[in-house]
């Protein structure tokens, strides 16, 4: 239940972030929107991580280096995101953004990528994915 919620509220946060971003962008440029978007990340996550004080650094040499440059794709998904939603609109790019990540998330999960635990897909799954394209196409017309 928790999981859910947070995964609902993070889904909120993002079409808010597209859209406030997508507004942004038309006053200063989109590559300017993601800089100021990064910057604002990082100090709200250094703000909270002062607050929480928790002593998970030491992990950190435990990570691999490939997993490090994580940060660098949010420069591109912000780019992306406010590229669509000028040229499709909110609607439609939140729709191909789930269908995106709901596909690529349904092959880490079913080949078990970056030690993710191999999950076996059923029908329901392929259902699921292709409703949601057939929703896609619909909101398209």
């Amino acid at each position: 239940m928790k999981g859910s919620f947070f995964a609902f509220i993070g889904g909120a946060f993002i079409t808010l972030q597209g859209v406030a971003n997508s507004r942004i962008s038309q006053d200063i440029g989109t590559w300017q929107t993601a800089t100021l978007t990064q910057l604002t990340g990082f100090l709200t996550a250094l703000s909270i991580l002062f607050f929480v004080r928790d002593k998970k650094w030491l992990g950190l040499k435990r990570v691999k280096p490939v997993y490090l440059t994580s940060g660098a794709l949010a420069a591109l998904i912000i780019f992306g995101n406010v590229t669509a939603i000028h040229q499709i609109g909110a609607t439609m790019t939140v729709s191909m953004l789930l269908i995106a990540q709901l596909s690529l998330t349904f092959l880490i999960d079913s080949k078990g990528w970056f030690g993710m635990v191999k999950q076996r897909m059923r029908l329901p799954h392929f259902i699921g994915i292709g409703l949601m394209i057939a929703g896609v196409i619909i909101l398209r017309f």
